[in-house]
């Protein structure tokens, strides 16, 4: 038991899923029904808690990114969010190009039907948000933006305070019941005879989502390569040891003092890796963002929907903010990411537990993504401290004293704790 807990959540979820198709070839309807009824309650305090956790994530982190934020803090920012909507987009027109043909539409199993075929007793129960997605969205950009011209005072202490509410809450409560969510999911599909349709579709999207990410790091490295005016394939191997270091740990926390060394390595100044690597542990996610596009494509697929080419860029824009904003859980970027799925693609409760189900399970692979791309960024903005690509040479200990103050100021205003990133 001791060591399934230091593993974290995916071990729990792996059991969820297999138990889950094993049960559902002998659970009678009676015992079914009762696990249907918690996915019924789960699901209806989800969607009670989506606007709370967007609020509570978004308001602060835009606060903390704009007040006094320094140039590098900007530049990295900047950079970083780049570099996710690199991700995402290449993705997208990825599986758009490759989906039709990965996914046939005889293997179109109808998920929808968990709602309806898979009834608890408690399936009139409703528990309405306080407001909805949109609402939520842009009342958090609204707040956020403001407190980040304001002067630092109660009401932004009173956001801070309360995205630790929302961290407890994911942490918690939501993650901790996950697993028995997914069982339920599992469960139903099984016994509405959907499940080898899933799984055939899963593994196909498995395999597409691991060769983006290797397409999406050379990218990377490419490009970092190009402007730092170094060797991208010896950069790239030099930090292979943080993304294997991060396949083992799940966390981009955990991996920072090997990744922060590889990065000196590849030839990053000391001061600007200090800098760089905490701070991109936390904002840069591209790999979290390759994988949640790939599955919510392959989600509208399996189900025939249609979505227009502007609505899913769009979404991916938006995702791009969702990211700099996960909270540092484990589960909690795609936690986050939970309220657009529903209000800009019309997910239901079925979807988006498949897709929460599919990215925990391939947690790693997206995290030791996130971190080598760390790497990249690193050497870009190594590259604009020492002042040869147009910006005002400033020399390392110049940067130094800047990166310091930036990080500590950062980490200062988000008590420590967003570093703990387990994404």
């Amino acid at each position: 038991m001791s060591a399934l807990k230091r593993a974290g959540i995916l071990p729990w979820i792996l059991v969820a899923i297999v138990t889950g198709i094993a049960c559902g070839f002998f659970f009678p309807e009676s015992l079914s029904r009762i696990f249907f009824s918690f996915n019924e309650i789960f699901s209806q305090f989800l969607g009670f808690a989506i606007p709370l956790i967007i609020v509570g994530l978004i308001v602060p982190a835009i606060a903390d990114l704009g007040h006094g934020a320094g140039k590098w803090l900007g530049i990295t920012a900047a950079i970083a969010y780049g570099s996710s909507l690199f991700a995402g987009l290449l993705t997208f027109f990825a599986a758009k190009a490759v989906y039709p043909f990965l996914i046939s539409v005889a293997d179109k199993p109808d998920i929808a039907t968990e709602s309806s075929a898979g009834k608890g007793y408690l399936s009139q129960l409703e528990i309405p948000p306080v407001f909805g997605v949109m609402t939520a969205l842009l009342l958090a950009f609204t707040i956020g933006i403001g407190l980040s011209l304001a002067p630092r005072g109660v009401i932004r202490k009173g956001f801070v305070e309360f995205r630790e509410i929302i961290t407890a809450l994911i942490a918690k409560v939501i993650v901790p019941f996950l697993p028995l969510h997914i069982f339920g999911i599992f469960l139903n599909l099984t016994q509405t005879g959907e499940i080898a349709a899933v799984l055939s579709a899963v593994a196909k999207v498995v395999v597409f989502v691991l060769i983006l990410e290797v397409i999406i790091l050379a990218t990377q490295y490419g490009i970092a390569g190009t402007v730092a005016k170094k060797n991208p394939f010896k950069a790239l191997a030099t930090m292979l040891p943080a993304y294997f270091t991060a396949l083992g740990t799940s966390s981009s926390a955990a991996t920072i003092p090997v990744t922060l060394r590889q990065t000196v390595a590849a030839g990053v100044s000391q001061p600007v890796a200090s800098f760089v690597v905490p701070l991109c542990a936390t904002i840069h996610l591209a790999g979290s963002m390759s994988k949640i596009t790939a599955f919510a494509m392959a989600v509208i697929a399996m189900n025939g929907l249609t979505i227009p080419t502007a609505q899913m860029i769009g979404f991916i824009f938006m995702l791009g903010v969702i990211m700099i904003a996960a909270p540092g859980v484990p589960g909690g970027a795609i936690m986050a990411a939970v309220g657009i799925l529903g209000s800009m693609l019309g997910f239901d409760d079925a979807m988006l537990g498949l897709m929460i189900a599919t990215y925990i399970a391939l947690d790693s692979f997206g995290t030791a993504t996130n971190v080598t791309g760390d790497g990249a960024i690193a050497l870009v903005v190594d590259k604009f401290a020492r002042g040869d690509v147009g910006s005002p040479s400033e020399g390392a200990d110049g940067f130094r004293a800047r990166a310091e103050f930036d990080a500590e100021t950062y980490m200062e205003s988000v008590g420590g704790n967003r570093t703990a990133t387990v994404i």
